[in-house]
């Protein structure tokens, strides 16, 4: 019994060990199974560790690029990129494919050129890089405002002075002062507002605009001379009170396309612009009482009143014919475009009383009335001073002989002569003209109906007679017989210098090529000859030629 007691005393004992010394039966598995456990535990708490988003700074790069960078990683440039399924995969293929990369890299020869890496700029490189682009962009600004001030002219003599003066003013102080110099802003030219269809401007635009060209004139149209006003539908009045009140040296005014102009306006003219010498009202609507009043008060001013033919603006007329505008030296009337009513009556002898400076006449597209006075009275020195007479038109005129002798009997300076449309007019008529030196004479006839399909004669009489003078020539047309067209074209030749004759004008006459061959051959200067619609010039010639190449290869294919 005792052994049997000792020998179950001695196993416990044995089991108590093992179990202590982690040898018993389950001691193995337990051990490994802890071991596992505080395993995961480590693993687990770390991958929360990679997991876990730490802080991140964001950095602009010199290629405008944003780098994000971990403030607190260990390493310098890390950057923080979120897991995505497969990445073991992924760099485990990577890392197979740099070993093989690496292998090919040493068996290639040592001769072989390294490939060039991105590499940071250095901050040497980027500081002399800095340097030059600052140097560079300092060259407007060491520039005198002398030379600026030549270079926005040549600008501004192009382009006007608005709106590239006001935009260069804003680059720095020294553009804001060469572009601020009075001398740039002699001639102003100020556009249209843009408006989309169908809307019309706030408010605020409108006050804004108000407030811009007050400013204007206050702070930089002190030397102003020139100005135009384009495509203005309002406004147009406030306008025209600035300028005239903030300008003293205003010369011309010009307005084109604009609309409500009214006695407020010209009243402002004539009470602050003292030295206004031309007004261009062309295409412009505009109160006809106001520019009445306007002239009669200070038309002796004035030397220069362009305006469109209308219903109303026919009493202008009989304004300037009473005497308002002595001193006028240029007036000229056209006509709408739109308009089916271009007849003007106009007395020739009372306005060359009224208006013995005149210099030069236009009449565009606007039939002519010859009206007599009723008292019979002539003037006896009729246009001593002019220049230029214009009644062109491009449909018919009742200008006759009589009325042309009755306009230029006295005019012995005239230069410029355009009777386009003129049908009536004679050759014999034009010879007689007192003019010795007239130097463009436009004839042609651009009417669709022409008045008379007969032939004419005569117009070596107006070679003979102007060919040393003549620079431009226009007899579109006319229908000339061919004997007439050779005997004119030999006297032009004759009489005309290498150097005289520049424009030349043939479209639908009867000119031959041997005709033709002479004048070509002895004009030097001849840059401009228009053949077109010739039908006695054989094919492939009858065209406009402009330049002396093309002419001189017309010459080669006459020969």
């Amino acid at each position: 019994m005792e052994a049997s007691v000792s020998e179950t005393s001695n196993q416990s004992e044995r089991k108590e060990e093992s179990e202590a010394s982690g040898h018993g039966e389950d001691g193995p598995k337990s051990k490994k199974t802890a071991l596992k456990r505080k395993s995961e535990v480590k693993t687990k708490k770390q991958k929360k560790a990679r997991v876990s988003r730490p802080d991140y700074t964001v950095h602009q790069g010199e290629d405008m690029l944003l780098v994000i960078s971990n403030a607190s990683s260990q390493y310098v440039g890390s950057v923080w990129t979120s897991k995505k399924k497969g990445s073991k995969k992924r760099k485990a293929l990577k890392g197979k494919l740099k070993k093989k990369k690496n292998q090919i890299k040493k068996r290639k020869s040592v001769c072989e050129k390294p490939k060039v890496e991105n590499q940071p700029v250095k901050k040497d490189d980027e500081d002399r890089k800095l340097s030059e682009t600052a140097a560079e962009d300092r060259w407007g600004q060491e520039l005198p405002e002398e030379v600026l001030v030549n270079i926005f002219q040549l600008v501004v003599t192009q382009d006007s002075a608005v709106p590239f003066l006001c935009r260069m003013g804003r680059v720095c102080r020294l553009w804001n002062a060469a572009a601020s110099s009075p001398v740039l802003w002699r001639r102003v030219t100020v556009g249209h507002c843009w408006i989309e269809p169908g809307k019309s401007q706030l408010p605020k635009t409108e006050a804004k605009i108000k407030n811009t060209v007050s400013w204007l004139a206050q702070n930089r149209f002190s030397q102003l001379r020139d100005f135009s006003l384009c495509h203005w539908t309002k406004h147009v009045d406030f306008t025209l009170e600035a300028v005239s009140r903030f300008c003293p040296h205003l010369r011309s005014i010009k307005l084109s396309f604009c609309k409500g102009v009214t006695l407020k306006a010209f009243q402002s003219l004539g009470l602050h612009s003292r030295r206004l010498q031309s007004i261009n009202l062309q295409q412009s609507e505009f109160q006809v009482e106001g520019l009445m009043e306007y002239l009669e008060r200070h038309g002796r001013q004035i030397r220069e009143l362009l305006f469109t033919h209308g219903l109303k603006n026919d009493r202008l007329l009989a304004v300037i014919s009473r005497g308002s505008c002595p001193d006028l030296e240029l007036l000229e009337v056209n006509k709408r475009l739109d308009s089916k009513d271009g007849e003007l009556p106009v007395c020739m002898q009372q306005l060359q009383m009224a208006c013995p400076k005149l210099k030069t006449f236009r009449m565009l597209n606007v039939r002519l009335l010859h009206k007599t006075m009723r008292n019979g009275a002539v003037s006896a020195a009729g246009f001593p001073f002019l220049e230029e007479l214009c009644i062109a038109t491009t449909s018919y005129s009742y200008l006759t002989d009589k009325d042309l002798r009755e306009v230029l009997f006295g005019s012995t300076k005239l230069r410029v002569l355009d009777l386009r449309g003129c049908s009536r007019i004679s050759t014999s008529a034009l010879a007689a003209l007192p003019c010795p030196e007239l130097e463009c004479l436009f004839w042609g006839q651009y009417c669709s109906q022409l008045g008379s399909s007969s032939t004419r004669r005569g117009l070596h009489l107006l070679t003979q007679k102007w060919g040393r003078t003549l620079r431009q020539l226009d007899v579109a047309n006319q229908p000339f017989t061919e004997e007439d067209l050779e005997l004119a074209m030999s006297y032009l030749t004759q009489e005309a210098e290498a150097g005289t004759l520049r424009s030349l004008n043939l479209s639908g006459t009867r000119i031959t090529p041997h005709a033709l061959r002479s004048v070509v051959g002895q004009s030097a200067a001849l840059d401009y000859l228009n053949l077109s619609s010739c039908r006695y010039l054989p094919r492939g010639v009858k065209k406009v030629y402009r330049g002396h190449e093309e002419i001189q290869q017309l010459l080669d294919k006459l020969e």
